[in-house]
């Protein structure tokens, strides 16, 4: 296991979509942008009022985007040879601070270096992206829990669907991740935003009127896609609920 120290969301868009995908999760959030930075200005940061940050933008050249995490560890290097051994293949890197890896499953994720990030914010908020599912088809799905568990150390526990289980993360993280297992016999592992609301519908509301469609309704949560297409789950639970 490595030891994170923080977690961070990245919402990754193709970049001639990206003007519109970044003033949507603004909007929604209610978390201004920081200013651009990068060699392309493709990286910026929603801050909230108080607190440290955990979402982040990236305007992507290929592929198709979607989200993917950044684990703040103390030693990059250590971090990844242990991500290596449990089975993660290294695919890149950003100098000595970066690591870029991908899962058994092939999920894509970063390890970067911890900066002291460690005060998440939740009393009085009424929405919160706390939670990436990782959406795995059914013959990469026993083998992705088991990687993420064994990386991260956290408990892993099954929750009332049937087809989901969670890793509940630790006081102090501001991101816990469910998997959700697929009626996909084969394929890659992909991801998606959960956000917890006070109060669902109102939250449905506030993002049709921001450009979002309603994909699906189900029992405790709603399947619903930003201006740009990216699916993102809108649910039931309470943003000021304890870490688990």
């Amino acid at each position: 296991m490595i030891d994170i120290r923080w977690a961070w969301v990245f919402l990754d868009t193709p970049r001639r979509d990206a003007p519109r995908s970044w003033a949507f999760w603004s909007a929604v959030t209610g978390w201004p942008l920081s200013a651009t930075r990068g060699d392309g200005d493709e990286f910026a940061t929603l801050a909230p009022a108080r607190g440290d940050a955990w979402l982040k933008v990236q305007a992507v050249v290929d592929g198709p985007g979607g989200i993917h995490l950044d684990l703040d560890v103390d030693d990059v290097a250590d971090a990844a040879s242990e991500a290596h051994r449990l089975g993660a293949e290294r695919i890149g890197a950003i100098g000595e601070a970066v690591v870029i890896l991908r899962s058994p499953g092939g999920l894509t994720f970063c390890l970067t270096p911890w900066h002291g990030d460690a005060d998440q914010v939740r009393d009085g908020a009424t929405e919160l992206v706390d939670q990436v599912c990782l959406d795995c088809p059914a013959d990469v799905h026993d083998a992705e829990v088991a990687f993420w568990t064994a990386l991260t150390g956290w408990p892993w526990a099954d929750v009332d669907e049937p087809e989901l289980s969670v890793l509940r993360r630790p006081a102090g993280i501001p991101v816990r991740v469910l998997f959700q297992r697929l009626h996909e016999p084969t394929g890659r592992v992909r991801a998606h935003a959960d956000l917890a609301c006070a109060d669902r519908g109102s939250s449905l509301a506030r993002h049709l009127a921001a450009g979002a469609r309603v994909v699906e309704v189900r029992t405790g949560w709603t399947v619903m896609a930003d201006p740009v297409g990216r699916v993102y789950c809108l649910t039931d639970r309470q943003p000021g609920a304890s870490p688990g």
